[in-house]
């Protein structure tokens, strides 16, 4: 997910989309605990797109107490 797609979304859409990403990103996890994943770097993307998805409301919560 993009930047520019996660600015353009609303508060509670962020929420939504953040803890979607988590339960992806332990699932994951779970599944490479298990036997190892086609594609492992799967995690370090949903990783990253949850680091992006926390600065986005990281950033909408300071603006409003600006």
């Amino acid at each position: 997910m993009k930047n520019s797609e996660i600015k353009a979304l609303s508060l509670e859409e962020l929420q939504e989309k953040l803890n979607t990403e988590k339960t992806n990103m332990q699932n994951l996890r779970f599944a490479h605990a298990i036997s190892p994943l086609e594609n492992p770097m799967k995690i370090r993307e949903s990783k990253a797109t949850i680091a992006r998805l926390n600065t986005e409301l990281r950033r909408r919560e300071i603006e409003a107490n600006s």
